[in-house]
């Protein structure tokens, strides 16, 4: 495998190839932030991830091959300064949680609530809820099974190192922390490859044996 998720801004975007789906990473604008293009390969429909920023790179990734969603994984500014464009260019339904769906900047087309699936063509996606971050932060869960391993994309929810910033506040950081443990560690494997917001990539078992040190530090 040749996909490592390392991506600069600026630079060309990290591809990887699995049977049913390809991923492509793309670093944009002034945070760092990830946006995730996921097709199909059977039928090529496309679902990008975070239009963060950039609109115009991000244009150029999707091509002109279609996209048929876009999923903002929550409502900070950050993770959709490109989205009224690239939605207005792609004609992409717009997909949020509920709680967050207001911060928007553009009106949603459909909002989705933990448990919820989402599909890419023949691909089909679990909506995971992980309240702290945000109210209405979700992550998208692509569980390829054997053939393809596990697919986490979280947002701001996760990252490699720790969960995502809750501004000391305890309740949210217990609220954050104990939805990503019972939501995402309690249930997947460590080989679950996790797609953060920000920054490089990470799997579950390599952030597993840190999640008692995560817990006592409170961030």
């Amino acid at each position: 495998m040749t996909y490592t998720g390392d991506v600069q801004v600026g630079g060309p975007a990290d591809v990887r190839e699995l049977p049913k789906l390809t991923v492509s990473k793309l670093a944009v604008g002034p945070y760092d932030n990830n946006a995730y293009l996921l097709r199909c390969t059977d039928t090529g429909d496309g679902l990008l991830i975070d239009a963060a920023a950039e609109p115009d790179r991000l244009l150029a990734l999707i091509g002109d091959r279609p996209i048929s969603t876009i999923v903002t994984t929550h409502q900070h500014g950050d993770h959709w300064q490109a989205l009224e464009q690239v939605a207005k260019v792609t004609g992409a339904q717009v997909i949020a949680h509920p709680l967050d769906a207001p911060g928007l900047p553009i009106a949603v087309h459909r909002t989705v609530e933990h448990g919820d699936r989402l599909t890419v063509g023949v691909v089909t996606l679990e909506v995971i809820h992980l309240r702290g971050h945000t109210p209405g932060s979700i992550a998208l869960l692509y569980d390829g099974g054997e053939e393809a391993g596990q697919h986490l994309f979280t947002g701001d929810s996760l990252f490699p190192g720790g969960v995502g910033n809750t501004w000391k506040d305890a309740e949210r950081f217990e609220r954050l922390y104990t939805d990503v443990v019972e939501r995402v560690f309690d249930r997947l494997p460590d080989g679950t490859w996790v797609y953060p917001g920000h920054g490089k990539d990470t799997t579950l078992g390599a952030e597993r044996p840190h999640l008692a040190e995560w817990k006592a530090r409170g961030w």
